[in-house]
């Protein structure tokens, strides 16, 4: 029996690389014309918090909720389940997300987004950056992140959100609550990426890092 130091990240995948990227490919496929309007969906919510429309918030809050059940149980359940065990368990936990989003909607004051470089740059990288970033790296748009219809993107804006989000009256009870699961997320799906050995595999956990950063020093 080998030592447990001689093991690799990717010797623990249930799945091939060649599995993986298949699964984004016919997910793809299942879902166009989706992409282009989600994605312009995207750009107008995120053009609308960066204006401080009052309503932008609470609608970005609905669409993520949504967002967290649609890749639940389109992507986890439907999909990533067949090829790994645990996506069962990922379902439910997005799941719970979007329910922690919903309630966030319905206890968050309306009011402008709060100025947040960090929170607005992962705000831009997942809804304009992360869907080329497979391109920029030699793999087929077929396989791309798509902020609200993939899990990664979907994690990348919604801890965007979290750090643009003003927090008041009856939300700050929820406040802690939603950044628990995205930030679990970047450590199992940069974990994943980085059995696959994909070039962006570091950037989940980095996005987590820089959130917990910005959202401590504005809290302090």
């Amino acid at each position: 029996m080998s030592e447990w130091w001689t093991y690799r990240l990717s010797d623990f995948l249930l799945f091939s690389p060649r599995t993986w990227h298949r699964l984004f490919e016919l997910y793809h496929a299942w879902l166009w014309p989706a992409q282009p309007l989600v994605l312009l969906l995207g750009v107008g919510l995120l053009f609308a918090l960066w204006r401080g429309a009052p309503w932008a918030p609470r609608a970005c809050c609905l669409a993520l909720a949504i967002a967290w059940a649609w890749v639940a149980w389109a992507f986890h359940l439907q999909r990533y389940a067949a090829i790994n065990w645990a996506a069962t368990w990922f379902a439910l936990a997005f799941a719970f997300q979007a329910v922690l989003m919903l309630a966030l909607a319905w206890l968050s004051a309306s009011g402008p987004a709060r100025r947040s470089p960090t929170g607005f740059a992962l705000l831009i990288g997942a809804v304009t950056l992360m869907p080329v970033l497979g391109v920029a790296c030699g793999r087929p748009w077929q396989e791309a992140e798509v902020f609200g219809l993939t899990p990664d993107a979907t994690v990348l804006g919604t801890l965007g959100f979290l750090l643009v989000q003003v927090h008041g009256g009856r939300s700050r009870a929820l406040a802690a609550w939603p950044w628990l699961i995205p930030l679990m997320w970047c450590g199992v799906g940069g974990a994943t990426l980085f059995a696959l050995e994909l070039p962006w595999a570091g950037l989940l956990p980095l996005a987590g890092l820089a959130a917990v950063i910005a959202g401590l020093a504005r809290r302090y």
